[in-house]
């Protein structure tokens, strides 16, 4: 069964106002626009008024159908992340010369962009494909795994490729791209790994 857990606001000094909770800021690699936490509960009451649903034994199938929703809308920000990849990889193959010319007029580099572009084309299709299914109420925790999977690739491989282009300024802290490879390394696990999501889909198919 799965409980509403009612906690009082805190403070930066005090964040924790309530006995029997506790908890602490997990520094993370990339993504840091989102904060990551540990929660403890030893012994934290909660009312039974809280039962979510007001039906016992619920709360796995309740957890499961949020996964449909979250494993979209986390497609879609893959599909963001990749997008900013590309703009980047664009930007600076279009700035950087060599040899005379810009990064973007040598055939490996174009290639890699238009690569990049036609990949994230499919990605974003396919979640909202999967976004459209969930609004008309028919059931897509195959789609939506798809979306997920094939998302978090793309946005990985976009923003190895961007990274790729920038070459050696491509690992210097000061070049976005190097934020956005650590933003897009997270969007393969959360939600459902990668290997879960390719689990649901082949289970499905089966």
């Amino acid at each position: 069964s799965m409980f509403l857990a009612e906690k009082t606001p805190g403070t930066d000094a005090e964040p924790w106002q309530d006995p029997g909770i506790s908890g602490g800021e997990i520094e993370v690699l990339g993504y840091r626009g989102m904060k990551e936490y540990t929660l403890n509960f030893d012994d934290f009451k909660v009312k039974g008024e809280n039962l979510l649903g007001g039906e016992e034994g619920k709360g796995f199938k309740q957890l499961m159908e949020t996964f449909e929703s979250a494993r979209i809308q986390t497609a879609a920000r893959a599909v963001g992340v990749a997008c900013s990849a590309l703009d980047e990889g664009m930007k600076y193959a279009q700035d950087r010369k060599q040899f005379g010319k810009s990064l973007i007029n040598f055939p490996r580099v174009a290639s890699k962009l238009a690569m990049m572009a036609v990949e994230i084309m499919v990605a974003r299709q396919l979640t909202y494909f999967s976004a459209f299914e969930k609004d008309e109420g028919r059931r897509c925790d195959v789609e939506a795994g798809m979306a997920k999977l094939l998302g978090a690739r793309v946005a990985w491989a976009a923003a190895d490729n961007a990274l790729q282009i920038h070459g050696g300024n491509g690992f210097a802290l000061e070049y976005k791209i190097s934020r956005i490879l650590c933003d897009a390394r997270i969007l393969n696990i959360f939600e459902g790994a990668g290997e879960i999501q390719a689990q649901v889909i082949a289970r499905r198919i089966l």
